[in-house]
Order: structure tokens, then C-alpha cells, then sequence
């Protein structure tokens, strides 16, 4: 019996690599709470599991640049010399649209607001895509904040 459970096991983990479920990871993303009370969710896929990334108009060096012409360092903070990277995530729609913007590890309140003033204002992206399909991605993007 245990030689069979064993197999049993073994063969399943041989086959979690292959399954199509292995490839796509998704995350789930609150939307607000529904009438009764429960949370409202949309599943997006990881950045990293889509065969399409997601990209800004341009590529990087362009949102490097949309970054840095756009981004207003709070007075008081630089005055203190605070500086940091704001780690943010973000949702990009399959109509390239972002949503859902978030700070995953912040600096100060203030810098914390600004990058994600900064990611709100940033143009429609190019949509990810999985088979062809375009697929709402979580994108994580650092803003960095230096005198």
C-alpha cells in the first residue's frame, strides 16, 4: 500500500511541470467589497508567467524617461535628504489601461504618494499576452527618489 502511494505521489509531481495550470501564474487583486459584505476579486496573471510582458509606449528607457520628467520630489522630504526607491505594483489591462496601483514597500508618505501620482499619470501600455490573447498583467515597478 505504501509502495502504491508513493507512485501515486510521484507520478503527480511529475506531472505539475507539464500541466497548463504550471505555466500562467495568476494573482488575485481586490476590487472593493460587494452588497453583502464578501470582496470582490479580479485574477491577473504574474509578469513573469505571460509569454507577451506588458510594455510601456516605447520600452523602458522611454518610462525611465516618463519617470524623470514627471516626478516632483516633495520639498519637506528633500529638504530632510530622504531618499529611496518606491516599489509599486500595478494592474495593465488587456486594453493597456493600469489599475489597481499600490505601494509594496514604500520610503516616506510623502515620496510613497508621489510614485504613485507619477504611475497614474503614465499612458496606456501595451497589453500582455498569453496565445495571442491579451491578458491583464500585475506589473511591480520601482520610482526612485535620489538628490
Amino acid at each position: 500500500m505504501k509502495t502504491q502511494a508513493f507512485l501515486f505521489l510521484f507520478g503527480a509531481s511529475l506531472s505539475l511541470p507539464f500541466s497548463p495550470a504550471a505555466e500562467a501564474q495568476t494573482f488575485r487583486v481586490t476590487t472593493g467589497i460587494s452588497v453583502n459584505g464578501n470582496p470582490n476579486y479580479i485574477e491577473v496573471y504574474e509578469y513573469d508567467f505571460v509569454e507577451k510582458k506588458p510594455q510601456f509606449p516605447g520600452g523602458g528607457q522611454k518610462m525611465v524617461s516618463f519617470i524623470n520628467e514627471h516626478r516632483r520630489y516633495p520639498a519637506e522630504a528633500y529638504a530632510r535628504g530622504i531618499e529611496g526607491r518606491v516599489m509599486c505594483s500595478f494592474v495593465i489591462h488587456p486594453d493597456g489601461a493600469i489599475s489597481h496601483i499600490s505601494v509594496l514597500r514604500g520610503v516616506e508618505p510623502s515620496l510613497n504618494r508621489e510614485a504613485v501620482r507619477i504611475i497614474s499619470k503614465m499612458p496606456s501600455w501595451e497589453p500582455g499576452s498569453i496565445s495571442g490573447q491579451a491578458v491583464p498583467v500585475r506589473v511591480v515597478c520601482a520610482v526612485p527618489f535620489r538628490k
